[in-house]
């Protein structure tokens, strides 16, 4: 097909459709068309999908009902533009559809270009901003972790005021989760990790936690002083026994992602804090009003070229065209990943 779009079943994560999407749609003034050269899919994309409705995710790239567009981070090139301040062969790096070609309605800002479409309007401003993207070798492990990292940076600039001397993570496999413990360590942070079984002996040869142990082996855990627990897995019953066998250490316990999207739900822990959700682009916005968008674009940059030098295990996987991107997603969403993985789609 010459233009396609993957549609997720709203109600059933796992469910998708290829639909053939004809990229030659005529432009309204101030629109412009882009080829979506590559992007990252990772476990953070299934959070999309699993918060859509209590987040706004499906609303950035519409679909038909009951369908929804799973946004990923990633790269692409205007090839056609009504749009005055947007040339034809701009390359920019930002937050696309699962397509191989979308329409924005872009316009030139202070620190790069915005999404200005009506339907986007009251979304988190993070989401709407695009940046020019001169091609670099290192764009697929940009595209992979900049998105990821910039989470965990953000949440360990949160943490850091925290007296904790312990950190508890769950879903340690993720990249957002590595990151916050590569973070936290350097901090003087005690990092724990929680994995499944499976993971437990491939993340303790990552030299990033202090400890990793398997879900059903939180009982077995002991800390000094308090402790902060950062769950990624979004599963009740982890952060029940969590907060079980920490009790009165536990100083606060906070929800980011959602990597076991089916099994959410399910029996609110009734010892230690009430859990809160963390939401990165409030405290980006926050931390743009405290140091400024360019000390903290360069503070971010440092954490990210640091990350990287640092863990030469990571590998990249390419996958080409839809139907690759189909089977991919299809393994994501089960949780096939491996954790010292990172996949980079390109539609074509």
């Amino acid at each position: 097909m010459a233009g396609w779009d993957l549609l997720v079943d709203r109600s059933d994560l796992t469910r998708t459709t290829l639909v053939a999407a004809d990229p030659d749609i005529a432009l309204a003034e101030g629109e412009a068309l882009l080829a979506v050269e590559s992007f990252a899919l990772t476990a953070n994309n299934v959070t999309y999908g699993a918060a859509g409705d209590m987040i706004g995710y499906w609303k950035f790239f519409p679909a038909p009902d009951g369908m929804g567009r799973i946004p990923v981070w990633g790269f692409a090139s205007v090839v056609c533009s009504r749009a005055a301040d947007v040339p034809t062969g701009l390359r920019l790096f930002g937050y696309w559809p699962m397509s191989s070609h979308t329409v924005a309605r872009l316009q030139n800002g202070r620190n790069g270009f915005v999404e200005t479409s009506a339907h986007r309007a009251e979304l988190p401003p993070t989401y709407n901003a695009y940046q020019v993207a001169e091609p670099d070798p290192a764009d697929d492990l940009r595209s992979l972790l900049r998105p990821l990292l910039m989470t965990s940076f953000i949440l360990d600039d949160q943490l850091s005021e925290s007296t904790a001397k312990t950190m508890v993570l769950s879903s340690a496999s993720s990249k957002t989760a590595m990151g916050l413990a590569w973070l936290a360590r350097k901090r003087g942070v005690r990092v724990i990790g929680l994995t499944s079984p499976g993971n437990v002996e491939k993340l303790r040869g990552f030299d990033l936690y202090d400890q990793i142990v398997a879900y059903d082996e939180i009982g077995s855990l002991k800390a000094d002083g308090s402790v902060d627990y950062v769950d990624f897995a979004g599963r009740s019953a982890v952060t029940q026994a969590v907060h079980e066998t920490f009790e009165d250490q536990l100083r606060q316990s906070i929800g980011v992602g959602i990597t076991h999207w089916d099994a959410m739900g399910g029996p609110r822990p009734t010892t230690g804090p009430k859990s809160v959700m963390f939401f990165a682009p409030d405290r980006i916005r926050q931390r743009m009003k405290d140091w400024g968008p360019e000390e903290l674009g360069s503070r971010f940059a440092a954490v990210l070229d640091g990350f990287i030098a640092a863990n030469p295990w990571m590998k990249l996987k390419h996958h080409t065209g839809p139907d690759a991107l189909q089977a991919l997603y299809a393994d994501v969403v089960a949780g096939r990943m491996q954790p010292d993985e990172g996949h980079i789609v390109r539609p074509g």
